[in-house]
C-alpha cells in the first residue's frame, strides 16, 4: 500500500470518529534566535487506543472503529500526515552546562543513558516536534542496539569519533550528523550564545523530517498502553529516586497533572520550552553496562535479553520484567503474573539503570 494511500484511509478514520475526540494545539516557545515550534501539540485527552477491541451498540448492532493513535504515545492521531512521519532520535545533552535543554517534553520516548560523565538523552519525536531542539551531543553504539525498534530512525547527532561514526553510518539509521556538509544547514543546526560550547548545537526537528528518505514510515507501537477510563494497577508510589553513575534523579508523581516532574539532586529539572521536565511514565529498566567495542572507554548498556523492570504510571508502581529478543524487537514489560503492562497514553521516560540503583517512594 502506498504512503498516499494510506494517508488517505488515515484521514478517513479521522473523519468518522471526530465527534468524539478532541484536538487541543499550544504554540512553543524558543531560543531567542530562532522561530516558535511548527509542529501542533498533540491532545492529551485519550477518548480510546488502538488495542481496543471494537464494541457492538446493542440497539443497532454497529461495529464502531477504533480511534486511531499515535504510535509512540497511544494519543488520538489529530494530523494523518504527522502519525505517517518516520521516528526522529535526536541526541540531547545532560552535562550541567547544556541545561536547560530544549525539546524533552516534546519527545514521546525519551531514553536516559549512561556515558562517561554522568547521562545523555536519546529522544524520540514522532508526533510533536521541537524548534529549536538540543543542545545535541555525539552519538554512542548502544544507541544503535537500543534503537532498531524504531523502523531505521532518523538519527541526528553531533557527530563521534571514527569507530562510533563507522558504526552508525554501517547501521539502518538515517544518519544526520551535524559533522555531515549536506546535512548540517538542511537540519537547521546553529550554535547558540546561550550556553558555552561543547553545549551550544542546536537544530529543527521540522528541518530534519524533511531530510527523511522517500517511503520512510512511521514506527510500530512500542508499549502496551491503557483503554480509556482504565486506571493502572498496581502498589502506591508517589516517585522513585535514582542513581545515575554520580547524578541523583528525582521523579515525584502530580496527581493533579497525572504526570511525573523530574529534579535533579533536589532542583527541578527544567525545559527551556516548557517548564519541568515531566512525562504519564517512568519506566526504570535494570540493564548491564559492558566497554563498547568502539571505545573502551565508553559504557554501552546491553539491551537485547532481559532483567527487572519498575514501572511508574498513574501513581502506582508495577514490578516485573522487561524482555527483548534482537534489536530490531521492542522492549515488552511483564508483570510478575507474565501480563502485558499497560502504560497510561503519553509520553515515557525510560531510565536504562545500572542494577539497583533505584529506590521507590511510597
Amino acid at each position: 500500500m502506498s504512503r498516499a494511500v494510506r494517508l488517505a484511509a488515515l484521514a478517513a478514520m479521522l473523519a468518522v470518529t471526530a465527534s468524539c475526540s478532541s484536538e487541543s494545539t499550544s504554540a512553543q516557545p524558543s531560543l531567542a534566535t530562532v522561530a516558535q515550534v511548527t509542529t501542533a501539540a498533540v491532545s492529551t485527552t485519550v477518548s480510546a487506543t488502538s488495542t481496543e477491541a471494537p464494541t457492538t451498540t446493542p440497539a443497532t448492532s454497529t461495529t464502531v472503529a477504533p480511534v486511531p493513535v499515535y504510535p509512540l504515545t497511544g494519543l488520538p492521531v489529530t494530523d494523518a500526515a504527522v502519525a505517517e512521519r518516520p521516528a526522529l532520535v535526536v541526541k540531547i545533552d545532560n552535562n550541567a552546562g547544556a541545561r536547560p535543554q530544549s525539546g524533552l517534553n516534546e519527545a514521546d520516548i525519551v531514553f536516559e543513558e549512561i556515558v562517561e560523565v554522568q547521562t545523555r538523552f536519546a529522544a524520540v519525536f514522532q508526533s510533536r516536534g521541537a524548534d529549536p531542539v538540543g543542545p545535541i551531543r555525539s552519538g554512542r553504539t548502544q544507541d544503535i542496539l537500543l534503537l532498531g525498534s524504531f523502523n531505521q530512525p532518523l538519527f541526528m547527532w553531533s557527530g563521534g569519533n571514527g569507530n562510533v561514526t563507522r558504526a552508525i553510518e554501517s547501521s539502518d539509521f538515517v544518519n544526520l550528523s551535524a559533522q555531515r556538509s549536506n546535512v548540517y544547514g538542511a537540519a537547521g543546526f546553529f550554535r547558540s550564545n546561550e550556553h558555552k560550547s561543547p553545549h551550544d548545537l542546536y537544530a529543527s526537528t521540522t528541518a530534519a523530517w524533511t531530510l527523511a528518505p522517500e517511503g520512510a514510515g512511521a514506527p510500530p507501537q512500542q508499549f502496551l498502553y491503557l483503554a480509556p477510563g482504565n486506571a493502572a494497577l498496581g502498589e502506591p508510589a508517589t516517585g522513585v529516586d535514582l542513581e545515575m553513575d554520580g547524578l541523583r534523579i528525582e521523579w515525584r508523581f502530580d496527581a493533579a497533572a497525572g504526570s511525573y516532574l523530574r529534579s535533579n539532586g533536589g532542583t527541578p529539572h527544567n525545559d527551556a520550552l516548557s517548564g519541568q521536565v515531566s512525562t504519564e511514565n517512568v519506566i526504570i529498566m535494570y540493564v548491564d553496562y559492558q566497554p563498547s567495542a568502539a571505545d573502551a572507554n565508553s559504557p554501552e548498556a546491553q539491551t537485547v535479553g532481559g532483567g527487572e523492570v519498575l514501572v511508574f504510571t498513574g501513581g502506582v508502581l508495577v514490578r516485573g520484567t522487561w524482555a527483548r529478543a534482537d534489536r530490531l524487537s521492542a522492549v515488552v514489560l511483564h508483570d510478575a503474573a507474565g501480563t502485558t503492562i499497560p502504560l497510561t497514553p503519553g509520553r515515557s521516560f525510560v531510565e536504562l539503570a545500572r542494577v539497583g540503583t533505584a529506590n521507590p517512594v511510597a
